[in-house]
């Protein structure tokens, strides 16, 4: 499960063309850009292989539910 999300703009006078978000995901915390056509770009310290597609929809519904309103 994600916990602490955060998301904010790439640029302070617009929403896109992305955001930069951050999360913990058991007990790491991970971060990366979010682009507009739903890709991410991780930052540092991308998550395990396995996790990947299960967090890339998790974040994908939050970003739907908090930027697309």
């Amino acid at each position: 499960m994600i916990t602490h999300f955060q998301y904010k703009p790439l640029f302070k006078q617009a929403n896109l063309p992305g955001w930069r978000i951050s999360f913990y995901f058991r007990g790491t915390q991970y971060d990366g850009i979010y682009h507009k056509n739903g890709q991410i770009e991780w930052g540092a310290a991308p998550p395990p292989k396995e996790d990947e597609t299960n967090l890339q929809s998790q974040i994908h519904e939050l970003m739907l539910f908090h930027v697309y309103e």
